[in-house]
């Protein structure tokens, strides 16, 4: 699924425009994004959670030339599953799938 394919989703299941479905996702996004830039943890109960690693700095080697480089320490995000998502990916008959919002 694309990032156009979730707002295309999003904007029929909540029956809103796609302009405003996609205001909502990049302003999930984004407030994903400026979390973790600022070392915070994103949990999600039921979904999983985003934290950073750090990664330590190593000599490695460019595949073209064989050359061996220097490879700066960094941070890259990680996602742990969680149970619910787990559970749902290798049992998907136990999904109990959206929550109904028709009375809203």
């Amino acid at each position: 699924m694309t990032k156009a394919d979730l707002i295309n989703h999003i904007s029929e299941q909540a029956n809103i425009t796609r302009v405003k479905a996609e205001t909502v996702i990049n302003t999930i996004f984004d407030s994903m994004v400026e979390a973790l830039s600022k070392g915070d943890r994103i949990e999600i109960r039921g979904f999983g959670s985003f934290v950073n690693r750090q990664y330590g700095a190593y000599k490695g080697r460019n595949p073209r030339t064989g050359e061996v480089i220097e490879v700066k320490q960094k941070q890259l995000p990680f996602f742990k599953v969680g149970k619910e998502l787990k559970d749902a990916i290798n049992d998907p008959n136990n999904w109990v799938g959206p929550l109904d919002n028709s009375d809203d």
